[in-house]
């Protein structure tokens, strides 16, 4: 790896008190964005830098000294260690457990000339403007990046890893008269640029453009209270916000999240709720093999079968509260601390029918996309806005509507779930906590909720 020899002449600066660790890393991008038909904000570069934190106990808590810096030559990473890491642990450490990984690709982008993907940009254009002249504005944005990380820490952990990443996302915006929709589509992995092979990159244009076109004609959501069925399609934007960032340990320590401090081992859920974060499913957004901490990841079920079961740690909340780290110790750069993070959190797939379950829905709301959405921690109460969605009357998606939210209370919501599909979609995107963004993917299969809170027009 690049960072492979420089890393050595850290490791014996893991000196002072409870814990110590380095982490170095180097990024290599590209970016590029589309507006207005032409490719604009053109971007590559690398950057490379060095975190050091150490962690102390202060009574009952915990202390953290962290500095970091970039491009460091050797006198300087010597008189910052010095400056952050006093003393000493219990002697010297040696750097024993020694193990790295990869993420492989057939197209590394790295080997994709600029003029390449600026023409594919150009192409989407090209490929959702032919569709109507309905269309007003296309934006589509592409980057790709190689991150390459280290962490040596005072446990004798020596930990790399290599990920290859691989972003696109597209909106299209349509005007009629005074109306005006927009679809949006993304494509994100932990792939190279193979992921647009066999024209996937011009399919999600078209289909973002399809929808917005659609929605110019759609009526206006019906706002109230109703039964709402998330399809797997959508994506699991509402597990991520109504309970995702909620079981994120430091929420709770802060007492943020009062719905679930006193809940472990409690029923939280219907027994047909799972919810598992797993940062080791092959190519999604949010997968690593080593936490930013050099803990090995693996699977955490937060709730299983109703009951909460977990919540995820980091190294520093697990000190605080006697426990091992479950290796969610995420940071956004080396210049960054870091803090309890989901990865890609999902709820188990159930047993339910997904067709019957929109089969016996007498009236209400079918959500086949989601669009963004956020949660108050502390009081539960999340938005998300609907991208797609559906009226269904005795079990027939009847039309198309617009401009619809959906409101409610987390634990609420989750609680009501009573259809649970055996099918499971997946979103990709960034989610931003304590000014630190980093990639996740979330995903749910079909479920139902009986009574949920539709923002849109009163009759």
């Amino acid at each position: 790896m690049i960072l492979g020899d420089s890393a050595q002449a850290y490791g014996p600066a893991l000196t002072g008190a409870h814990y110590g660790e380095a982490f170095l890393e180097r990024t290599v991008w590209t970016s590029a964005c589309l507006e207005d038909r032409a490719v604009r904000d053109i971007g590559t570069g690398s950057e490379r830098g060095l975190g050091l934190r150490l962690l102390t106990r202060d009574g009952m808590g915990m202390k953290t000294f962290f500095g970091s810096a970039q491009d460091l030559g050797a006198a300087t990473a010597a008189r910052l260690r010095a400056k952050l890491l006093p003393g000493k642990l219990d002697g010297s450490t040696a750097f024993r457990l020694t193990r790295s990984a990869a993420t492989h690709s057939l197209l590394d982008p790295a080997d994709i000339p600029l003029e390449r993907k600026t023409s594919l940009l150009l192409a989407l254009d090209r490929a959702a403007r032919e569709i109507s002249p309905l269309v007003r504005q296309v934006t589509a944005v592409y980057s790709d990046r190689r991150t390459e990380t280290r962490v040596l820490n005072s446990e004798g952990a020596d930990v790399s890893q290599s990920r290859i990443s691989t972003v696109l996302s597209i909106a299209v915006v349509a005007h009629q008269g005074s109306i005006l929709q927009t679809g949006s589509e993304s494509l994100g992995a932990q792939r190279g640029f193979e992921m647009f092979n066999n024209d996937a990159a011009l399919a999600a244009a078209r289909r973002a453009t399809r929808r917005a076109l659609a929605k110019l004609d759609a009526p206006k959501a019906k706002a109230g209270e109703m039964p709402v069925v998330l399809a797997a399609a959508g994506g699991g934007t509402f597990i991520h916000e109504a309970i995702g960032h909620s079981l994120e340990v430091d929420h709770i320590h802060e007492g943020s999240s009062p719905a679930y401090r006193d809940m472990s081992g409690k029923v939280v859920a219907p027994e047909t709720i799972t919810v598992i974060d797993d940062p080791t499913l092959p190519f999604q957004r949010g997968s690593f093999v080593f936490d930013d901490e050099g803990i090995e990841a693996r699977p955490t079920a937060l709730v299983e079968n109703g009951v909460l079961k977990n919540f995820l740690y980091d190294r520093a909340s697990a000190l605080r509260d006697g426990s091992p780290s479950n290796g969610h110790g995420r940071r956004q750069s080396f210049a960054s601390q870091p803090i309890p993070r989901m990865s890609n959190i999902y709820i188990a797939p159930g047993h339910d029918d997904p067709a019957k379950i929109v089969a016996q829905l007498k009236r209400g709301l079918l959500v086949t996309r989601m669009g963004g959405g956020q949660v108050d921690t502390a009081s539960g109460e999340f938005v998300f806005e609907v991208e797609e969605g559906w009226w269904v009357e005795d079990g027939i998606a009847r039309h198309l509507v617009r401009d619809a939210n959906l409101l409610g209370v987390g634990p609420e919501a989750l609680g009501s779930i009573d259809r649970v599909g055996w099918d499971i979609g997946w979103g990709t995107g960034t989610c931003g906590k304590d000014d630190q963004n980093v990639a996740v993917s979330d995903g749910q299969p079909t479920i139902r909720m009986p009574k949920l809170v539709v923002g849109g027009v009163h009759d």
